[in-house]
């Protein structure tokens, strides 16, 4: 028996106006994960406890099977270990977007123009991050260089309790009032302002401009954890997994979970990523020994916090036909008896451009059981079925009991 989850990060929405009150999975060409749900289990799934805060990072931990609230300890040092930074017990690591501010006066007067500086790409991150390692350098910090604009900053011997907000859920607003406060908060702004100050004039910044694109002209650091202890995936689980995704954090949770971590050529954290190559992925590692598959798809979570309803729609889409389609044709002609669970791990509303807590919808496939489902994929089904979930990090038992 092959598992596999397939995470469309963020793709759960509310009513949209312009689509006549429905959700983008409502209106989504999506025949495939519609012709599964009449012969699935489909739930809903609350993915996030009440005392934290909706990340992806909470959420993954939880669709992964782990509980949260006994193994988090921030976002960023799941992505550090996707960079491989081997973080020391008295190590503080914080999420460093390169990120687009834009107004006039002082930095505190400026306004979050873009918390992914127009996706920078990864080539050009790189030398702004390069250049900023050597200005910014203390004998406590180091600055790593990660994908596009996540990057990772360390401080060395430090302590947690600084109050951070994520760029993404300030999206064109002030950033006074979301500024870094607390243990850390005074340095932290002041690494923030000289960024500001020597990132604004920068030659890949000016040809930016140039091209009609955003600049990255300045760090914004969140995410603040210690280094985090997760249980080995395969001894917790029995079962031998493959992370399949083009985001650090992502990558960051497989490897500490002790999953292989392929890098996948064409893969990125939108919607141009590699739809195809991802889910052969999951494949080359069933072929390999492999019997539980992790495929993350980033790109309707990217295209929500862009409020981006087109390619939220398009991602959804993409997802139906070139993983779910794809993935369950192959399997079955290679005669595999398998179990998929389709799920984001959080919606992200078009309308709030950032994450919220509500419970999401799960589909629960058994290739060897056909069950009584419902009549497609949304929102609004899931939750007709009256099936809840309320500990996200027990749904994967659902999973491994089919046999």
């Amino acid at each position: 028996m092959k598992y596999v989850i397939v995470l469309g990060d963020g793709m759960a929405d509310y009513p949209i106006e312009k689509l006549g009150n429905k959700t983008p999975l409502q209106v989504a060409n999506k025949p495939n994960i519609d012709a599964l749900a009449k012969i699935s289990e489909v739930g809903l799934c609350k993915t996030v406890p009440d005392s934290l805060k909706p990340g992806s990072d909470v959420a993954n931990l939880s669709v992964l099977g782990y509980n949260p609230l006994s193994c988090y300890t921030g976002r960023s040092p799941l992505e550090a270990a996707s960079i491989g930074i081997d973080m020391k017990r008295d190590d503080i690591s914080l999420r460093a977007n390169l990120v687009t501010l834009s107004g006039s006066g002082e930095y505190e007067d400026l306004y979050m123009k873009d918390y992914s500086a127009g996706e920078i790409s990864t080539e050009e991150a790189r030398v702004l991050i390069n250049f900023l390692k050597d200005k910014l350098k203390t004998e406590n910090t180091d600055l790593y260089s990660g994908v596009s604009y996540r990057h990772c900053f360390i401080m060395h011997g430090g302590k947690t309790g600084t109050e951070l907000t994520p760029p993404h859920d300030i999206s064109d607003k002030p950033i006074k009032g979301h500024l870094p406060s607390g243990i850390n908060g005074d340095f932290l702004l002041s690494v923030m302002k000289k960024s500001f100050e020597l990132l604004k004039n920068h030659p890949v910044n000016i040809k930016r401009i140039k091209e009609g694109k955003n600049p990255a002209n300045s760090l914004w650091f969140w995410g603040e954890g210690t280094k985090p202890a997760i249980e080995n995936f395969e001894k917790k689980f029995s079962h031998k997994g493959v992370m399949v995704s083009a985001v650090d954090l992502l990558k960051g949770i497989g490897k500490l979970s002790g999953m292989s971590v392929p890098d996948i050529k064409g893969a990125t954290g939108n919607y141009t990523t590699d739809f195809t190559a991802k889910a052969d992925a999951v494949l080359d590692a069933f072929d390999n020994g492999c019997d539980f598959a992790y495929i993350h798809m980033e790109a309707p979570d990217e295209c929500g916090h862009q409020g981006d309803l087109e390619h939220k729609i398009y991602s959804i889409e993409q997802i139906d036909f070139k993983v779910v389609k794809y993935l369950k044709e192959k399997l079955e002609s290679k005669g595999e008896d398998f179990a998929m669970l389709i799920l984001p791990d959080h919606p992200t509303p078009i309308a709030v451009k950032t994450h919220v807590k509500d419970p999401v919808p799960y589909l629960l496939y058994n290739s060897k059981c056909v069950k009584k489902g419902t009549s497609c994929y949304d929102e609004f089904s899931a939750k007709s079925t009256g099936i809840f979930v309320g500990e996200g990090y027990k749904l994967i038992e659902k999973l491994f009991s089919c046999k």
